[in-house]
């Protein structure tokens, strides 16, 4: 297997939850020597110096200071957090002859998929101590749970369409009635200690795989967006030393809006780019005018059964390369200017682009770009790779296009621009 597809799947196979995926990233950059900064506390940045930090245990920043004089921002987006179940406070049930667990859905999901498969619980809990309180990752490593299905015999429609009730049909099941109170009992054991708090969301157990007859397909649970996340670390992390400063981005709750302290539409990376510039003495402003924002989050592939779901002439394909998104109504925001300048990058490359436009009847959704654009205003691309089972529980993308991502990362961060005033662009 190509060590750089190994790397990926081995990073979704430990990344269970928003907070697990956030720490693998934040024990990355400390391998790679990046420093680990506070919010709380004051920043001494010096040229030549790597530094991270993480808000909320689910999203990460990390950012490179140029030896020199800085001549811009080059800054990725993408997420962290993928549709799932969240785990209800007081979440053990009781009906009939069984246990459940109450959960209500996180984000968008395809909910038939979530069901008959074995399935566990990872996040944080809050622990009591003498001292207070101290957060730690828990992820229940074994077959826990399951959704199982109502049988055709009860009924009899199931295969003509169903409504679902997320108050009903997707609980859990845990164990028999004698069960009740046995699963806060795993948790603490696991925890080490009494839970005062816990944010835990259920997850496949099934690993990521590589299939097909010429093995060139990639499935995994949250490819949507961890295989962006983990795309853009490796192409900041390979990229050569520039005058730009390189800033990587990872948010949490973009399937739910964004709207979070550790989202995109938080104050986190124009607070982050306010205090590198106090650190270093710079004009913020003069350095957003030259900076370039690729918000990185996967789109939708031309689908083998159903082609006349997409626009015929915007279609990508798994292995095509990397997806540029357009909309016309802003909910990707690529333009013109952003389309030609990552071109040129990718061209540069050897790394090949295809384009994704929704059907014009057909509303598609929005991500990272244009919520971040709100903080911070630069010219900005949206993209991702083409794939298949968008916000099902276990995804699908071309192995050949998670190397193109990467790729493509790591030449965008190697580049500067030089944005004139009549808005031409330099690509060094």
């Amino acid at each position: 297997m190509n060590e750089q597809i190994k790397n990926l799947c081995e990073f979704l196979d430990k990344s269970h939850s928003s907070y697990h995926a956030a720490a693998n990233l934040a024990q990355v950059m400390e391998d790679a020597g990046y420093v680990r900064l506070s919010e709380k506390e004051s920043w001494d940045l010096l040229p030549g110096g790597k530094y991270y930090l993480v808000r909320g245990g689910t999203a990460l920043i990390a950012f490179r200071i140029p030896e020199g004089e800085p001549t811009g921002f080059m800054l990725s987006a993408s997420h962290s957090d993928r549709p799932t179940f969240k785990v209800k406070e007081n979440a053990e049930t009781v009906t009939a002859a069984y246990s459940k667990l109450l959960v209500e859905r996180y984000g968008g999901m395809i909910i038939s998929t979530w069901l008959d498969r074995p399935l566990s619980v990872a996040g944080r809990v809050v622990v009591q101590t003498e001292e207070g309180v101290q957060i730690k990752l828990l992820d229940i490593d074994r077959d826990l749970l399951m959704i199982p299905s109502v049988a055709i015999h009860m009924n009899r429609t199931a295969n003509d369409g169903y409504k679902w009730n997320p108050a009903v049909d997707t609980l859990p099941l845990l164990g028999s009635k004698d069960a009740k109170g046995k699963f806060s009992a795993l948790l603490e054991e696991a925890a080490g200690g009494k839970i005062l708090g816990h944010d835990l969301y259920l997850y496949i157990r099934q690993k990521a795989s590589i299939w097909g007859v010429e093995e060139d397909y990639i499935s995994s649970a949250a490819l949507d967006d961890l295989e962006c996340a983990w795309a853009c670390t490796q192409g900041f992390l390979k990229a050569p030393a520039t005058s730009a400063i390189p800033v990587l981005c990872v948010f949490d709750n973009e399937e739910v809006g964004s709207s979070s302290a550790a989202g995109a539409a938080g104050d986190l990376l124009e607070s982050v780019l306010v205090r590198i510039c106090e650190s270093r003495e710079l004009d913020i402003f003069r350095l957003l005018a030259n900076s370039f924002m690729v918000s990185a989050d996967n789109g939708h592939a031309l689908h083998p059964n159903h082609p006349e779901l997409a626009d015929a002439a915007n279609a990508p394909l798994p292995g095509g390369g990397v997806v540029i998104k357009f909309n016309a109504a802003q909910r990707y925001c690529t333009d013109g200017f952003s389309a030609a300048v990552f071109r040129r990058i990718c061209g540069k490359a050897e790394v090949p682009t295809q384009t994704y436009c929704n059907r014009a009847d057909i509303a598609g959704g929005s991500t990272l770009g244009n919520i971040s654009l709100h903080h911070v205003s630069v010219p900005t691309i949206d993209i991702g790779v083409a794939q298949l089972a968008m916000h099902s529980c276990y995804e699908t993308g071309a192995v050949a296009d998670a190397i193109h991502l990467e790729n493509a990362l790591a030449a965008f961060y190697g580049s500067t621009l030089e944005v004139g005033a009549d808005g031409s662009c330099a690509i060094l």
